[in-house]
């Protein structure tokens, strides 16, 4: 069973950071491709925050540009999201996404898999 774990979320105030992780848990992943930070605000739609591919290159939201960071440690099946200079409409619910390559025990699959999310609140 592949599971994505993340933490680092909490209650920070405006002008501080924190640091999110995401690991990708299972002795059966093959590969990682994508990996992604979205989050959800009270009464809006989930939106992609940023983005990295493998190889390492990024994207990001244009509201985080510049104040965010994606990284990714490969060896270690985990994705990270420094977050500084945070503003109260920053605060959501971060999930972590990832599109892997697994072993099933018989076969090798590919699907696309969230994190249950990490609560992220700032306070003016």
């Amino acid at each position: 069973q592949v599971q994505l774990v993340e933490s680092g979320g909490g209650l920070v105030q405006a002008g501080g950071s924190l640091r999110l992780s995401c690991v990708a848990s299972s002795g059966r992943i093959n590969f990682i491709s994508s990996m992604k930070w979205y989050r959800q605000a009270p009464g809006k739609q989930r939106e992609l925050v940023a983005g990295i591919t493998r190889g390492g290159s990024t994207n990001y939201v244009d509201s985080v540009k510049g104040r965010f960071t994606i990284s990714r440690d490969n060896t270690k099946n985990t994705v990270y999201l420094q977050m500084n200079s945070l503003d109260p409409e920053d605060t959501a619910v971060y999930y972590c996404n990832a599109d892997l390559s697994y072993f099933t025990g018989t076969k090798y699959n590919t699907g696309n898999f969230w994190g249950q999310g990490t609560q992220v609140t700032v306070s003016p």
